[in-house]
C-alpha cells in the first residue's frame, strides 16, 4: 500500500465585505475539496471569523487586524504567525496590495501562493481580470493553480431561528442599506415605501432588513410604510439565510444581504446605480434580475414592481 503524503498547511486570504466573502464560498468548497486531508486555515477579518466557523470550509480561523505598516511592532507578531505556521500553499482569494505583500512576510522560505503577488508560484495570469465578475476571477485563479472545478455556493450549513420574529404567510423582503459613504448606491425612501404600498395591495408582507448603519434609511421607509416589519439590526446572517428560504421574493440595493439572499435561491430584484458596476460585481443565484440605471432617484416603483419574480 503506497504511504500517504502528510498532512499539509494550507492558508485562505478572504477579507470581506460581505458580499464579496459570499461569493468566494463556490472556491472555499472547491479548495476543502482539493485538500481533504489537509488543515486549512482561513484569514478573514473580524466582522466574517464567526461565519466562517461555522461553515464546513475551515479548521481554523485567524482574525487580521490588518496592522498599518508604519507600525512594525504589529506587522512584525503577524509575520511571525504567519512563518511560524509552516504554511505549504496559500490562496490569496483578496488580492489586494495588503494581501499581496503579505506573501514578502514570509521572507526566503516561502509556501506555494496563489494570487497576483509578484514572483509567486501560481498567479493568475489573466492581465484583464480586473475587467472579470469575481465567480469568474476566482475560478480563473484556481484553476491556475490547478484546481479545475469551482462549485455554486452551498449555504445548506447556515440557518437560524424564526420562532420569535412574527412573520404574515407570504412576505418580500426589502433590503435598503447600502455603504453610506457612497448614498447614491441607495434607492430613496420613498421609492422603497411606495414598493410597499404596491405589494400590500398584492397580499404581500413586507420585511425591512439591515444593520445597525442602516438604521437611518429603514426608520425613513418605516415611518412612510408602518405596515412593513422592521427588523434592523436585530437578525443574524443565519436568520436573514431562514428568511432568505421563506421569503416569496427579496427586493434590495446592492448590498451585502442581498448577495446572501441570492445564493440561497430567492427570487431577487437587485438595484444598481452608475456607482458600481453589475458585470463585476452583481449578486449570484439562480433567480436574479439586476435593474441598472445611473440614478437611482429616477427609477419608478412600478419598474421594480413589475421585474419581481414571486415563488
Amino acid at each position: 500500500m503506497a504511504a500517504r503524503s502528510p498532512r499539509q498547511r494550507i492558508l485562505v486570504i478572504k477579507h470581506g465585505a460581505l458580499g464579496d466573502f459570499i461569493l468566494a464560498i463556490g472556491p472555499f468548497a472547491a479548495i476543502r475539496a482539493q485538500h481533504r486531508r489537509d488543515e486549512i486555515v482561513l484569514l478573514t477579518t473580524a466582522p466574517y471569523a464567526r461565519l466562517a466557523e461555522v461553515s464546513p470550509y475551515f479548521d481554523r480561523v485567524w482574525v487580521d487586524t490588518r496592522p498599518p505598516w508604519w507600525s512594525p511592532g504589529a506587522v512584525l507578531r503577524l509575520r511571525r504567525r504567519l512563518r511560524g505556521a509552516g504554511f505549504a500553499r496559500v490562496y490569496d482569494l483578496q488580492t489586494s496590495h495588503r494581501s499581496s505583500a503579505y506573501y514578502r512576510l514570509f521572507g526566503r522560505a516561502k509556501p506555494e501562493w496563489s494570487g497576483i503577488a509578484r514572483g509567486c508560484s501560481h498567479p493568475h495570469r489573466n492581465l484583464r481580470r480586473d475587467t472579470m465578475h469575481t465567480i469568474e476571477r476566482q475560478r480563473e485563479q484556481l484553476a491556475d493553480a490547478g484546481i479545475a472545478e469551482v462549485p455554486a455556493p452551498d449555504l445548506g450549513w447556515l440557518d437560524g431561528d424564526l420562532a420569535g420574529l412574527d412573520l404574515p404567510a407570504r412576505f418580500v423582503l426589502i433590503v435598503p442599506g447600502g455603504a453610506a459613504h457612497r448614498p447614491a448606491k441607495r434607492w430613496p425612501p420613498a421609492a422603497f415605501a411606495a414598493l410597499i404600498e404596491r405589494l400590500a395591495a398584492m397580499r404581500l408582507g413586507a420585511v425591512l432588513l439591515g444593520g445597525v448603519a442602516d438604521r437611518e434609511a429603514i426608520e425613513a421607509i418605516h415611518e412612510l410604510a408602518p405596515g412593513a416589519i422592521e427588523l434592523c439590526g436585530k437578525t443574524s446572517l443565519g436568520q436573514i439565510a431562514a428568511l432568505a428560504r421563506r421569503a416569496s421574493a427579496a427586493i434590495g440595493n446592492d448590498t451585502g444581504p442581498m448577495h446572501l439572499i441570492a445564493a440561497l435561491g430567492c427570487p431577487s430584484v437587485v438595484l444598481f446605480s452608475r456607482e458600481s458596476d453589475p458585470e463585476l460585481s452583481a449578486p449570484r443565484g439562480p433567480s436574479v434580475r439586476i435593474i441598472a440605471v445611473d440614478d437611482l432617484a429616477t427609477l419608478a416603483p412600478d419598474v421594480v414592481t413589475a421585474s419581481i419574480t414571486l415563488r
